[in-house]
């Protein structure tokens, strides 16, 4: 009885493990939703170019606001870029299987010691990045003639900023915290 529950468990054991695996489909996914954000700014750049060639139309805003908008617009785009390549390349590091990149010219640095604690707290900052590009294209709109904000939008978005910082420090905090217990007490054995 004892070799089949060991037979049973190591079964159970090699199918749960292998569901990582099932994580696979996500990351590329995640590689289409990238290819759609290049699309994305590409777009946003030929709108740009075709703006300083042509200029503003009369009545509309000035074009050195405009061009800051845009330039801010695809700013947030490589922003996201940057943040989808960090879960695509890490997630798939951490969660799944090793990417075998030990000796490629173009590791990046990051992925040497990128674990779940990391990779959490680099994701934060990227969104703090992104929400900061967002605030600050609020606060040049708000002051752009014919567009209309909210006071209440404005406040809202100020306060989802200020819970991305915290919650990207309490993190950090929490993941410092926890190298410095393994560092202490050693890695948990079974």
């Amino acid at each position: 009885m004892a070799k089949k529950d060991s037979v049973t468990e190591s079964l159970l054991e090699k199918t749960i493990f292998a569901s990582r695996w099932l994580q696979a489909p996500l990351y590329v996914g995640l590689i289409v939703a990238q290819g759609i954000y290049v699309y994305q700014f590409l777009v946003e750049l030929w709108h740009l170019l075709t703006l300083v060639i042509n200029g503003v139309p009369a009545g509309g805003p000035d074009i050195s606001t405009t061009t800051m908008l845009m330039v801010l617009g695809l700013i947030d785009v490589v922003m996201i870029a940057n943040l989808l390549i960090m879960v695509i390349i890490g997630g798939y590091e951490t969660f799944v299987s090793r990417l075998h990149l030990d000796d490629h010219a173009d590791q990046p640095e990051w992925l040497s010691h990128v674990n779940a604690g990391m990779l959490k707290v680099k994701l934060a900052s990227a969104l703090i990045s992104i929400s900061s590009i967002h605030l600050l294209k609020t606060f040049i709109e708000v002051r752009t003639p014919g567009v209309a904000f909210s006071n209440d939008g404005v406040m809202w978005q100020v306060i989802i900023h200020f819970v991305f910082v915290l919650s990207a420090i309490a993190l950090a905090y929490t993941d410092k915290l926890m190298m410095s217990s393994v560092k202490s007490h050693g890695p948990a054995t079974h």
